[in-house]
This record gives C-alpha cells, sequence and structure tokens, in this order.
C-alpha cells in the first residue's frame, strides 16, 4: 500500500474533459484510520470539499463544490493510489458527476515539497 495522503498538496496535472477543477485547484488531503477528506479551492472552484475511505490504494469518495460563478455541482470519484519514483504519491481519478451530466478521468500529483 501506498504511503498516507494526510497532510499532502495534490493538483491535476491537466484540466479534465468535462470536469470543473483545474491546474491551478489545489487539493489538501488529511487521512486517518481508513477516512479520507480534502478541501480544494483555485481556478474556477471557490471551495470544494470531498469525503470517503481508502481500501488499500482504492479511493472511494464524494465531492461537493462551489464554483466562483455560484453554481454547485457534487459528485462520485473512485481512485487508485499509485506512488511515483520520486516518493511523491499520484491519483488517478474516474469520477462521474451526480448533479449534472457527465463522466471522465483525471489525474492529479503531489505537489513538490516546498524548501
Amino acid at each position: 500500500m501506498a504511503a498516507s495522503l494526510d497532510g499532502r498538496l495534490f493538483a491535476p496535472v491537466a484540466d479534465p474533459e468535462g470536469g470543473e477543477v483545474g491546474t491551478s485547484t489545489r487539493f489538501r488531503y488529511h487521512e486517518q484510520d481508513g477516512r479520507i477528506r480534502a478541501d480544494y479551492d483555485g481556478g474556477d472552484i471557490e471551495r470544494g470539499h470531498l469525503l470517503g475511505t481508502r481500501d488499500g490504494d482504492r479511493l472511494d469518495f464524494r465531492y461537493v463544490q462551489l464554483r466562483r460563478d455560484g453554481r454547485t455541482s457534487t459528485g462520485h470519484c473512485v481512485s487508485r493510489v499509485v506512488e511515483l519514483p520520486d516518493g511523491r504519491l499520484r491519483l488517478e481519478e474516474t469520477w462521474e458527476w451526480e448533479s449534472q451530466e457527465g463522466r471522465g478521468t483525471s489525474v492529479v500529483e503531489e505537489l513538490p515539497a516546498q524548501r
């Protein structure tokens, strides 16, 4: 199993087609006892939250977000945690909107530690 997500900062590697987050969105993860949560913002997203579970290297969570234009949206995501050669983590995601039509895939990677 890859390392804990707790305290790690992630960003999308590209703007996902059909998604609302983008490369300027930042996800701050917390993990304890198989439970995960993250707060995120940046780009078109004023504020977002996700809550879910981790079983091995599989995450299963729901997300809710408020866009800067005042619209809200919700969805479900399943991710696979992958450890990169340099020790950072990558999340390979498959998501689906629950508040609107659409689904897709995306990749977010842990940002290098700031020195």
